[in-house]
């Protein structure tokens, strides 16, 4: 097998044998004694490039073409790997971009919703305020009926909330505005404990109904929000 040798190798026996043609034809052609001495030596370099080995000069070119592959695989890794490194840092500043719009938007849904929350609380209390009548709007008696106590809530209440103090009241004291817990002392329509606390809503608070409904509406509206929401609390704990 013909063994390749490198390109260098190539010029420099090709420039050896040009010389030693010319110098053999200078002598041909009557040239000096130092010409031809020129021509031998030349020769003999030429001869001594003949002489080594082509297998060396082959494992040297594969060492350099090897060499040179492995600089280009070298570049290309880090050309990709730079890439890749710049993509990544593109996607982590879309993903934390993405991560804080959504965040801003959710801060806004809700303070939207604590808004209209509380506009809906205002126009309910106004509503509440504008439609009920209040304690004082009644004549007072020495007695009152079940029924005459319940229209009068129905009327300072509001058939809005008027449905969910009533289930309060049926539990608590059946409508019965004398109603006294032996145990507790808890007394009235919405059994204030002590009674004596409806005296915010009236002097009246043992004797006159509208005074406890009153002062129940008003408790149920501080502590809860509205009856319904007392209502709600009382289904789950059975007291308020």
């Amino acid at each position: 097998m013909t063994a390749r040798i490198s390109v260098r190798g190539f010029a420099v026996a090709s420039a050896t044998a040009v010389t030693t043609v010319g110098a053999v034809v200078g002598v041909a052609a009557g040239a000096d004694q130092g010409q031809a001495s020129d021509a031998e030596a030349t020769a003999a370099q030429a001869t001594l490039l003949e002489d080594i080995p082509a297998g060396s000069q082959a494992q040297a070119q594969t060492a350099s073409l090897t060499q040179q592959v492995d600089a280009a695989s070298a570049a290309s890794d880090a050309k990709a790997k730079k890439s890749a490194e710049e993509a990544a840092r593109k996607q982590a500043a879309k993903d934390a971009a993405a991560k804080r719009e959504k965040a801003e938007k959710e801060a806004a849904a809700k303070k939207a919703a604590e808004k209209a929350k509380e506009r809906d609380k205002i126009q309910s209390a106004s509503s509440r305020s504008s439609d009920r009548a209040d304690a004082g709007d009644f004549a007072q008696k020495s007695s009152y009926s079940t029924a005459e106590v319940q229209s009068m809530a129905k009327q300072i209440v509001g058939g809005g909330q008027y449905q969910c103090f009533s289930e309060i009241v049926s539990r608590e004291s059946g409508w019965n505005y004398q109603a006294t817990n032996a145990s507790s002392g808890a007394y009235g329509l919405v059994q204030a404990l002590p009674g004596s606390k409806m005296a915010s809503a009236g002097a009246d608070w043992r004797t006159n109904p509208a005074t406890q409904i009153k002062w129940g509406l008003n408790y149920m509206n501080d502590r809860y929000g509205s009856p319904c929401g007392a209502w709600d609390f009382w289904q789950a704990n059975n007291w308020y």
